[in-house]
Formats: C-alpha cells, structure tokens, sequence
C-alpha cells in the first residue's frame, strides 16, 4: 500500500515539474499534464463492488450496542411466554432478526422494530432465506414511537434505563400481554418468572418474564360490603369490609386479567372485566360466588 502511494506521488510530482518546464518554453502545459495524471485517476475512481452488510458484535445503536441474543435464550423466552402461533409478536430492537425468525418458524406473525435500516434489511435478507418472509416483518422505527397494543408477545433484549422508560407505555396494555427481557429488569416491577437458558449458553444467558397486569387500585362494592384494592403493577393489599368485620388483603396477585387475594379465612379468586370481578370466596364454611364492581 505505501509503495502504490509513493509511486503516485512520484509520478503526479514528474507532471507538475514537467509542465512547469513546458510552459517555460511557450508550450501549452495544461493538456499534457493532464494526459500524465489521467491514467491515476481513472485508477482512483474504481470502486471495489459493495458487499452485504455484516454487523459487528459490540456496534453502537441509537439507544444501545448490538449484542445478539444466544440462540438458546430465544428459545426459552419464547418458551416462557407460551408463545403459539395464534399470538402476534413484537421485537422491540430486533437487531439481525433471529428472535422474529425464530418465532415466525413456530408459526407466529412476527414483527422486529429495528432504528438502523442496515440492520432491518439485513434481517429481511434472512428471513427470506429461511421461508418465513410472509410471517417474519420489521420495520425501521423508534420504539418510543411505535404502538405496541396489537402485541399478545413483547421480546426486548435493552438496557435496564430503557425497560425502565418504556415500562409505563407497556403496563398501559391490555391485561395478559407477556413482556420476556434478554437479562435486563425493569426497576421495581418484579418479574413473575426468571429463567436460564441452559445447555451451552455462556452469556446474556437469563430471561425475566412479566405478564401486564389488570389495574384494580381503587373501591369495589360487593353484596356484604366493600373491597380496597392498593395496586403496585401485580401485587394488590388492602382490606375487604364485609358488615361491621374488616380484614387485611395479603398474598394478593394479579396475573393478566386474574386475580387472587386472602382475607381474613377467605381465599378470593376472580376474572378482572373492566369494572368488575367474577370469582368465588372459598372459606371454611365452604364456596360461594364473589362479585365486586368499581365505583
């Protein structure tokens, strides 16, 4: 390489003093110089052929470096959220595809949302070439400004300032929607499932799942009196009013849309629809239907 560049400044130094000298005698130097240079120039202006972009393990994003999932762990966050091909999936900076890929092979509609255009063809360059094109999509998008409510299934493999930012637009969805993070948290909000990769999976090798809870903060009225449920995301306490008796609300959860709590002797399970619970109270004296309704 130096020896090519030594050369061609040897020989663009030979034209300039030789059309010095030429234009000393009264001859036009312009031309002749410029016939001595072309052949460099011509050289110069061949371009090698681009190739396919290769992304490099590491690279900086617009909110984070690409690292790719292990193989293994996708496997198993798919597995966590009980992922089936009636559910649609969203990838939230999907980087070369695999966890879309992945999903569209089970069966699933899939969609990545990737901010670096290289990257999103790059994984649509892939999808083609396993068969799954028709169900395998993405998208050049921010994910803060991507609606994610059509998602049943939500993978992410971010920083734990990003889950965080992105946490009160994903516990705005609907109940039951399934969040699986490539080993980062979200704050506070605990995980309802952690799990490791296994088998030969040395790095970025945990999963945390959460399931998108109901919101029930707030008072419910029921036949014999009154629920108060606190909510912090899944875990509800409080008191259950029935007559003149209250109770404390312990062990109280809340996973998608189902809710189970104890008060007093009384176990209470129910479906949460909007603005009202339907379940049973199960106590000593035996079951009995449990209805509460906000307001």
């Amino acid at each position: 390489m130096f020896g090519i560049v030594s050369a061609r400044r040897s020989a663009g130094a030979f034209g300039l003093s030789l059309s010095l000298a030429v234009a000393a005698m009264g001859v036009g130097a312009f031309s002749l110089s410029a016939g001595l240079s072309t052949p460099a120039r011509a050289q110069d202006a061949k371009q090698e052929p681009k190739g396919e972009y290769q992304p490099t393990v590491g690279q900086r994003g617009k909110d984070v470096v690409w690292v790719p999932s292990p193989q293994a762990l996708v496997d198993r966050m798919l597995e966590m959220a009980k992922a089936t091909p009636k559910d649609f999936l969203m990838d939230l900076g999907s980087g070369d595809g695999r966890t879309v890929i992945t999903a569209a092979k089970r069966g699933l509609n899939a969609l990545g949302i990737e901010y670096n255009p290289d990257m999103v063809e790059l994984s649509r360059r892939a999808a083609e070439k396993e068969g799954v094109s028709d169900k395998a999509k993405f998208e050049k998008a921010d994910l803060f400004e991507t609606d994610f409510s059509k998602a049943d299934v939500i993978t992410m493999f971010l920083l734990p300032d990003i889950n965080r930012r992105l946490r009160p637009k994903i516990l705005d969805l609907r109940p039951g929607v399934r969040v699986v993070s490539n080993t980062f948290d979200m704050g506070d909000w605990t995980p309802d499932q952690v799990a490791d990769a296994g088998g030969d999976c040395t790095s970025y090798c945990r999963a945390l799942l959460w399931i998108v809870p109901a919101k029930v903060e707030g008072k419910w009225k029921t036949a014999d009196g009154e629920v108060t449920f606190e909510q912090k995301y899944q875990m509800v306490t409080g008191s259950v009013r029935a007559g003149s008796g209250v109770d404390a609300i312990s062990q109280g959860k809340i996973t998608g849309d189902q809710i189970v709590f104890t008060a007093g002797a009384v176990v209470y399970t129910g479906k949460i629809s909007g603005s009202a619970i339907e379940g049973v109270a199960k106590g000593p004296s035996g079951e009995k239907p449990f209805r509460a309704t906000k307001g």
